[in-house]
């Protein structure tokens, strides 16, 4: 840590003259982005949960973006009636694995759920490439392991094979939990990634939006006791006060966040920084990026 402060306040001295000025990091070029590079997330694209507070009392807020069309939307349509009809209030995040996800829903698997929620078809995990969009994945030059090409798309990463397209699971990703196909979950149990993304789930569960704040409440709770992080027993269990879309929320209460256009000039940068970091901490650039370490900058909009 010493060594880390000391190289800081070296990058704080002077550039003398002839020397060449330092290159810039990819948070330094996101933070110089002008305010066109960045588009606002609709407040009705937005869900915000609201956990019991910690131990010392502090509350703990999570807010989880929504999938964008054309993906995932019969899941995340049973989303919203989840939602509006306030079912998950009471439940409770019931399984945390380590390096693996953190999940929730009702503990008992007794609860009701809302009417006229769709049963969506496996053929949704993916989607067919729309012919104004061919050829388009691939620009940020990425090996992808898992695909034949990824690439990030109005904000999303996602990967292509042949005709079809899909979302990938990143880190802070939130898909669908199910049981044996052909089950696909009904958007009633969530979970979210908090370890190194488990690409192994594409095309295998839906992935219905990302964690766009408090991940750290989530990827922080003890994991569970029992098989694959399940917890054990009842009062391991972390409760959940409420999910509600944020529009559903008071306007003083509703969060606001915005993504840096990943069709900008400076997101271009930005990748590119992190495929190759020749900023000064670093000393060989690794020539080449995963999907998931190009995450899209997102910030908090200050109130006015």
């Amino acid at each position: 840590m010493r060594n880390l402060l000391l190289a800081v306040a070296l990058l704080a001295l002077p550039v003398h003259a002839g020397e060449p000025a330092p290159v810039p990091s990819p948070g330094e070029i996101a933070a110089a982005a002008p305010a066109s590079d960045w588009i606002a997330i609709a407040p009705s694209d937005m869900l915000v949960m609201d956990l019991a507070p910690d131990a010392k009392g502090k509350p703990r807020r999570v807010v989880i973006q929504l999938m964008p069309p054309p993906f995932s939307q019969g899941w995340i349509g049973n989303i919203r009636k989840l939602a509006a009809a306030h079912w998950w209030d009471g439940t409770a995040v019931t399984r945390v694995q380590d390096n693996y996800v953190a999940q929730w829903g009702d503990p008992t698997e007794k609860k009701p759920l809302p009417e006229r929620l769709v049963t969506v078809p496996e053929s949704d995990y993916v989607q067919r490439v729309p012919a104004a969009e061919e050829g388009q994945l691939g620009r940020l030059g990425l090996v992808d392991s898992y695909a034949e090409t990824a690439d990030i798309r109005d904000g999303w990463p996602l990967a292509q094979s042949g005709d079809y397209w899909w979302p990938v699971h990143c880190y802070g990703a939130v898909g669908v939990g199910r049981n044996m196909s052909p089950d696909t979950g009904s958007g009633a149990e969530l979970y979210a990634v908090i370890g190194h993304a488990p690409r192994h789930l594409d095309r295998n569960i839906a992935v219905v939006g990302r964690v766009i704040s408090g991940i750290e409440h989530l990827s922080s709770l003890p994991r569970g006791t029992g098989d694959l992080g399940v917890y054990a027993r009842a009062e391991e269990q972390v409760p959940i006060l409420s999910i509600r879309l944020a529009t559903d929320l008071p306007a003083a209460e509703q969060p606001k966040f915005e993504y840096l256009s990943t069709n900008s000039d400076s997101f271009a940068r930005y990748a590119d920084a992190r495929k190759n970091r020749r900023d000064p901490f670093f000393i060989a650039p690794a020539g080449g990026a995963d999907i998931c370490n190009i995450p899209v900058p997102i910030r908090p909009v200050a109130a006015k």
